[in-house]
This record gives structure tokens, C-alpha cells and sequence, in this order.
């Protein structure tokens, strides 16, 4: 792939172990409005009137090395007051409905999978031929070349949301519901994450075949919260029946074609982190240390290939970035460089910053970053 520019540069290194003096940065999903133009340096009502220009030039002023996710318009789901999106299937809906079918316990959920979900999966195997991999293929590529354009040569665009694989339903049924299911109904929800797998590990073998003949990084961040604060949102034992191998088949084309796969972490994952390993996933990204995420442990980890980890270390958004001081973000963040690996280390934000979060604070946290961006671990 041709590297048009040191920060650029700096990421791919990264992303592929390789030793460097700085540490790059990776994109940073500020959240309110009024904050996003100031580091923008355009005046106030500019992210509103124009969200795209104002998101990106916030991502080059702070200095932005790589973005995998690229959602510049997810800051209009809030005001500086909270969520505008209203109810849904996971917020408070009073009704939750799957394709126009009403889920009201968990046997509707059982129902829709067996009647709906599964026949559907089972149709878009047996149809998946030349044709629908030559469109995704065409897909991928046409999206991952449109936004690295847009960015230009200083950021690195790399996967996210490409690579599929089988996952929780809770947002299609709710929570509730969905975890009923899950403990009531397990053959029929072990028979869904089988065909997943399987669809996914064709369509994935397309992903992967697109990415080598584009020359695109080979990295992808794999995102679906499975955890919350307590752990895994099911009895991690219980994942091995299905979920697992089908994880495992559904990334393997990836994994086979050296991708570095980041998994992002929500709540107290260290449960499944041992299945996550063993499938091929080689990084992560996140990290609610406030929830047990030991960092330096998993820092310290081996892929499966023995390789290093890569880790997008970021800075606390649940608790010193809006309930600390300066002091305690630059704190954090000389922790997260002391006890990160010493290649393939980003640094950033954990997640989301919410409106409300100090401004100081998150200039602390963008200055920390440009010091270490320059300095490097010489800079502890």
C-alpha cells in the first residue's frame, strides 16, 4: 500500500508492529457540538450546518494518525442535554417488533428465529455465488477507497464493520427477551450462530479477497458489546456449544490472510477473552479498566500466531476524562504508554466522549497524545 504521509505512515507502522518513536493516535468520537467547532477552530453552529468538514478537520487539528470508524454524523444523535433517538428495542421501546411480528416474551423470539431467521440465513448461503461476491467485493473496496480519499494522505483509513460474524441479538429483541430465549430455547440459538458462521465465513472470504486485491491495510476491528460491567451478558461456558467455533469460522479467512483483528471492549470481558485468542482475534480496543479490564495483563498477551498484540489504548470516557482532573488524565495516560506493548500502540479515547465531559479535560487528553505522538515512551 502507498503511504503518502508521515502520520500515515506512523499508523501502518503500528498496525503492523513494527518499532517506532512515536505513538500515533487514533480517531476520537467527541461528542458535543460546541466543542467539536472549537477544536475544529471554526465558529460556533459549524459542526450543525456542516458536519462532515467541521468532524474531519477536528480529527486532523488534534492530530489524528488512523480511524477505523468513521462516523461523522453520530454526534447529531445528541444535544448537550443527552439522546434525541427516542425509544427503541434496547432504550425503554413499550413494544419491540421483528419484521412486523410483536415480541412480547421469549417464545416470540424463538419463533421469529426458527420461522424468519434461520430459513433466511439457509437461502442466502445456497444463493451466495459469483455474482453476490463480486458486488460485495466491489462494495467494500468502493467505501474503504471513498472515505481514505476523503480523509486525504495525512489519515489512515482502516476496516471496520466489513468483516462480519454471529453476535447477541439483544438489539433486534431487547434484552429481555433475547436473553430468554438465549437460556430457554438454546438448540434453536445454537443452530442461528452455526449458520451465521457459516454465512459469514463466505462472505468474509470475499471481505478478505477485496482488501489483498485493493492493497488495503489488513487490520479490522471486530465491534459487538458482549459484556457489561458484571461480564460476559451469558455464562461464558455456555458459548462454547456454538457461538464459539462459529466465531472461529467466521473470522478464519481473515485470520488465515494475517489480518490484525481488533476486538472492542465494553464492560468486564476477561471471560471471554481466552475464546477470543484461540479464534485469531490479536488486539483490542476500549478498555472500562473501572470494570476489572486488566490492562497490563492484557497488553502482555500472544496471539495464538504468537505475535504482539495491537492495542488502541484510550484514555477513560466513564471516568477520568468526565469526572477527573488534567492531572488525572495526563496520569492515565502515562500509564497507558508505560504499560502498553511496545509496538502497536495507539493511543485515543476508550469510547464515545459524552457532552458534558470538561473541556480542560479533553485538552489534556490532546496534548498527552501530541507528546507522546512526537516523543514516544522516551517521553515518560
Amino acid at each position: 500500500m502507498r503511504i503518502e504521509s508521515e502520520n500515515a505512515a506512523l499508523a501502518y507502522a503500528a498496525v503492523n508492529r513494527e518499532p517506532t518513536v512515536g505513538i500515533p493516535v487514533f480517531w476520537m468520537n467527541i461528542m458535543e457540538h460546541k466543542i467539536i467547532d472549537r477544536l475544529a477552530q471554526m465558529p460556533e453552529g459549524s459542526y450543525r450546518r456542516n458536519p462532515h468538514g467541521t468532524y474531519l478537520q477536528m480529527q486532523k487539528n488534534i492530530g489524528v494518525c488512523m480511524i477505523d470508524q468513521y462516523i461523522p454524523e453520530n454526534p447529531l444523535s445528541l444535544d448537550d442535554f443527552g439522546y434525541l433517538g427516542g425509544s427503541g428495542n434496547t432504550t425503554g421501546a413499550s413494544k419491540i417488533y421483528a419484521e412486523g411480528a410483536l415480541i412480547e416474551g421469549p417464545e416470540d423470539v424463538a419463533e421469529h428465529i426458527e420461522n424468519r431467521m434461520i430459513p433466511g440465513l439457509e437461502a442466502a448461503i445456497a444463493n451466495f455465488g459469483e455474482e453476490e461476491k463480486k458486488a460485495l467485493m466491489n462494495s467494500v473496496v468502493d467505501y474503504e477507497t471513498d472515505v481514505q480519499n476523503t480523509f486525504g494522505a495525512d489519515i489512515l483509513k482502516c476496516g471496520y464493520a466489513q468483516i462480519s460474524f454471529p453476535g447477541f441479538l439483544y438489539g433486534q429483541y431487547g434484552y429481555e427477551h433475547y436473553f430468554g430465549a438465549y437460556a430457554l430455547y438454546p438448540e434453536i440459538i445454537d443452530r442461528l450462530f452455526e449458520l451465521q458462521g457459516d454465512y459469514s465465513h463466505m462472505r468474509n472470504s470475499a471481505v478478505v479477497e477485496a482488501y489483498k486485491k485493493a492493497d488495503l491495510p489488513l487490520y479490522h476491528r471486530l465491534d459487538h458489546d458482549m459484556a457489561d460491567g458484571k461480564g460476559v451478558l451469558a455464562n461464558a461456558k455456555t458459548l462454547e456449544r456454538a457461538w464459539v467455533p462459529a466465531f472461529a469460522k467466521a473470522i478464519s479467512p481473515a485470520v488465515e490472510a494475517g489480518f490484525t483483528l481488533l476486538w472492542h471492549c465494553d464492560g468486564n470481558l476477561t471471560k471471554l477473552i481466552p475464546y477470543l485468542l484461540e479464534a485469531g482475534v490479536n488486539g483490542f480496543q476500549g478498555f472500562q479498566y473501572e470494570f476489572g479490564m486488566d490492562y497490563p495483563h492484557i497488553c502482555g498477551l500472544k496471539a495464538k500466531n504468537g505475535m504482539s498484540m495491537v492495542i488502541e489504548a484510550g484514555v477513560s470516557v466513564t471516568r477520568e476524562l468526565p469526572m477527573g482532573s488534567p492531572a488525572d488524565v495526563k496520569k492515565q495516560l502515562k500509564e497507558l504508554v508505560e504499560y502498553g506493548p511496545k509496538t502497536g500502540l495507539f493511543l485515543g479515547m476508550s469510547s464515545s466522549c459524552v457532552p458534558g465531559t470538561p473541556y480542560e479535560n479533553i485538552c489534556a487528553a490532546i496534548e498527552g497524545m501530541r507528546h507522546y505522538r512526537k516523543y514516544g515512551r522516551e517521553g515518560l
